[in-house]
């Protein structure tokens, strides 16, 4: 993954991430209209609904709303971890490699990173391997962290299975970063507790192909959670009449999950338009298009497309296009027209 650069002039579509999703002026009437209170003194009743609704839709007792899906991995890996505890990661998950070393900076939790498989997997040999004795020489291992989707790939649901039981088994906790959670389990066909089924924490994120502006909500049992509150104060994440971009997350939860198959749909047309393209090699997962380019047309491309007011998130001779709300099959279109005429130029 590449962090995308902020647009510099007149954009047409924006593939960069599903993260630029805008709330429909239906779900600013909802923020509106919401009811609020203080959520710091517990009192938001639009927060209550929203955590009360995440935690029945996953499977869990109680949910907490925060402002990110940063802070909410952060405050689960707090809640699970002690100073000086570790936790078994993936090398390219997310609360590991993009979010700044929180873990090791703010909760003095040591990440011990195991090289992911093709399919996003971690090697249960490997992950056995990692395991710390009970020793003072060595960090505590205290949880097991995995990610679904992740890289746009959906975890194998008997992989999750295997390895949750047998991370319980050494009396491990398991946390779930699931940002995109919701894509794998609209991508599997199944309800979303059970892509969050084995887990004792998941945060799940509001703010991406769901369409609301910001927002992640932390999944567990009562008293985690209740440990999770006091962390979130401690971090900066108490929000006050937040009940406004609660009713974002409802409105996103209640009318936009469904849809997310057409954000599917779309990367597939993508990426067989970009397929016939030459130079690209192209894989698609969920609603995520992955393209690596010839060296000697990278450059060129890339720029092209950003002229031609296609923005993309791009590093190297590697792209990822994300499909999202805001790009429906006429925006795929339009960008496949668009990269068609680079090619026939040349």
């Amino acid at each position: 993954m590449s962090y995308p650069q902020a647009a510099s002039g007149p954009v047409l579509y924006d593939f960069r991430s599903d993260t630029v999703t805008r709330p429909s002026d239906a779900m600013r009437a909802a923020m509106v209209a919401a009811p609020v209170g203080d959520d710091v003194w517990g009192d938001d009743p639009t927060v209550q609904r929203l955590e009360a609704y995440c935690a029945e839709l996953l499977g869990f007792e109680a949910g907490l709303f925060v402002p990110s899906g940063t802070q909410s991995n952060l405050i689960g890996l707090m809640v699970h971890c002690q100073r000086g505890d570790e936790y078994l990661v993936g090398q390219d998950a997310h609360t590991y490699k993009y979010e700044g070393g929180g873990a090791a900076v703010l909760g003095s939790i040591q990440p011990q990173p195991i090289e992911n498989l093709a399919d996003g997997s971690l090697p249960l040999e490997k992950l056995k391997r990692a395991v710390k004795p009970d020793d003072a020489h060595f960090a505590r291992t205290r949880l097991l962290a995995l990610e679904n989707t992740i890289g746009g790939k959906v975890l194998p649901a008997s992989y999750v299975r295997m390895v949750t039981d047998w991370a319980h088994g050494l009396g491990l906790a398991t946390h779930l970063d699931g940002a995109r959670l919701w894509n794998a389990a609209v991508a599997s066909q199944v309800a979303p507790a059970d892509i969050a089924s084995g887990f004792d924490s998941v945060s799940v994120c509001l703010s991406k192909g769901l369409g609301a502006p910001v927002g992640s909500v932390l999944l567990g049992k009562r008293d985690f959670i209740q440990a999770g509150r006091r962390w979130r104060k401690m971090l900066g994440g108490g929000m006050r009449q937040s009940g406004m971009l609660a009713a974002a997350g409802l409105y996103a939860l209640e009318r936009n999950l469904a849809r997310l198959a057409d954000d599917h749909a779309n990367a597939a047309l993508l990426a067989e338009g970009l397929r016939k393209l030459p130079g690209l090699t192209v894989e698609t997962q969920t609603n995520m298009v992955f393209v690596q380019l010839e060296p000697g047309m990278a450059q060129g491309f890339s720029t092209y497309l950003a002229e031609q007011g296609l923005l993309v998130s791009s590093v190297g001779t590697a792209q990822r296009w994300v499909t999202h709300l805001d790009v429906d099959a006429q925006a795929v279109a339009a960008a496949l027209a668009i990269a068609t005429r680079y090619f026939e130029g040349r």
